[in-house]
This record gives structure tokens, sequence and C-alpha cells, in this order.
């Protein structure tokens, strides 16, 4: 089989292989130890201060935490990962150079790092979150821990799909200046901008085209996917907008409303890791 072929042909061993590497770097890394101890500094914080207005100190239950934590998690996650992705695939060029020169695909090592720095970020944020998670189980108990675990699980998919639009984003401009310019852009655009770009379309429009592009502006997002699905896995359909709450209504219930959502956030990991591997095999490299 020659190369060209070999393309989209991949061995699952040099994957690994590639992967085991990232993941080494990764974790060796003080800023995988500085991430997992900060979400784990302010999961505690959050939950022993979180009604410091209401005059009360001490441990939340894990409900109350996660709805605390939420737009904590939706702001911080996405940077984290777009820096670490564009960090890792915009890296010393001595060192790609001699990847790339192996005998091994382009797919290959595109998967095997995005595999390598996924696991490095779950890592990260099951250390936070679980070591957090056992102070305040045995403050409070365990009631509401599967939610907690259920919010984890989202937190960990947002941070592999901006992992994902971040090799994209590198992979694009080839420069790390560039990169971390556009990566910035990207989370400003999904973080901050995006709500109050379709809120502005929707005064243009008529009620039930505005509407209608409300619901399907929710899948044009994944950080409004998360919310989501965080707020109906918390219980909190009350409060998560116009978007949720046509979502909710157009198919009827929560659990069909979380499976849409979870449907649409891989495909949001798999849509840039395709765009990303076709560009990479147009490259010189």
């Amino acid at each position: 089989m020659n190369q060209a072929s070999r393309e989209y042909v991949m061995d699952y061993q040099i994957v690994m292989a590639v992967a085991a590497q990232e993941t080494s770097i990764n974790v060796r890394n003080r800023w995988t130890l500085i991430f997992a101890l900060v979400f784990g500094a302010l999961t505690l914080a959050i939950s022993y201060f979180g009604l410091a207005t209401a005059a009360v100190a001490g441990f939340q239950g894990f409900t109350r935490t996660c709805a605390s934590l939420l737009n904590l998690v939706l702001y911080l996650v996405p940077i984290v990962a777009l820096t670490m992705a564009t960090v890792g695939f915009t890296g010393e060029a001595n060192t790609s150079q001699l990847l790339f020169s192996q005998p091994v695909t382009r797919s290959e090592i595109l998967m095997g790092k995005i595999l390598g720095l996924s696991i490095s970020v779950v890592v990260a944020t099951m250390g936070g979150f679980g070591l957090a998670g056992l102070v305040i189980a045995s403050r409070i108990g365990t009631q509401g821990l599967a939610r907690y675990l259920a919010f984890v699980g989202l937190a960990i998919i947002l941070e592999i799909i901006f992992l994902s639009l971040g090799a994209m984003v590198a992979i694009l401009t080839g420069k790390k200046s560039k990169a971390f310019g556009l990566s910035l852009f990207v989370w400003f655009f999904f973080v901050l901008f995006y709500d109050l770009l379709v809120i502005g379309l929707a005064f243009v429009f008529k009620e039930r085209t505005a509407n209608l592009l409300i619901f399907l502006s929710l899948f044009g997002n994944p950080v409004d996917m998360v919310r989501v699905s965080s707020l109906i896995t918390l219980n909190g359909p009350s409060i998560f907008g116009a978007a949720g709450a046509a979502l909710m209504k157009f198919l009827g219930g929560p659990w069909n409303a979380n499976l849409a959502l979870l449907l649409g956030l891989f495909l949001w990991i798999a849509g840039p890791l395709i765009i990303a591997a076709r560009a990479l095999r147009r490259q010189d490299i």
C-alpha cells in the first residue's frame, strides 16, 4: 500500500504510540498540574463561599456547586483547551520535522496528538474535580454526585471540542503567533459574541422565523449546547433560555433533548478534525 492510500487507513498502534508520547510531554508540563490545581481550588472555593451573599458559609451540595461553577467552566475550559492545542500543534520546528519524517501518516500523527492532549486534559480535569468532589462528599454526603459526574463529563467533552478546534486553527495557520491570535478570536466568538449576534439577527426577522433561528442557533455553538445540557442535567430548565426551551418543546422532553445535544457535541469534535486532517495532508512539511 502506497503512502497516499495509507493516509486513509490508520494503524492504531502508531496512533497510541504518538498519543503516549504526547501524554507524557503534557503530563510533565507544569501547566497541566496548574490546570488541575486551579480547577480543584475553584471548585472548593465556589462550593464553600457560593452562598456568601446570603450570609451563609459552608460547603454546598453537588448540584448547587455545579450550578455555581457552570459559567466559570464555560469561560475557562475553552481558552485552556485552545491554548494547549495551539502549543501542541505549533511546537518546536525540529521536533515536528522529526515526527513527520517517520514512516507514519499525517492522519496518524493528528489523531495521536489529539488523543494525547485529550488524555492530558481529562487527567487534569478529573484530578481537580475529583479531589474537590472527595472533600465535598466528606462534608456534605453524596447526594447529587451523579449530576456532578455528568457535569464533569460535559466539561471534558467541551475541552475535547476546543482541542479539536485549536488543532484545526493551528494546522490551517501554520504559525504560532497567527494560531494564538485566531484561537483567541475563536474563544471570543463562541463564548462572548455568538449569542449577541443571534439575538441581533432575531430582531431582524418575523417572530416565527426568529424562533426557528434561535432554535437552530443552539447547534451552532458548542458552548451553548453544553450550557443547556448542563442545566437539563441539573434540573434547571426554567433558566436555560429561549433556545433551550424551544429544544425541549420540539423534542418532547429532557432525555431526547440531551441525546440531541450530545450527538451535536460529538459532531463538533469530528468536524474540525476532518478539516484539520485534510489541510494537514495538503501541507508541504
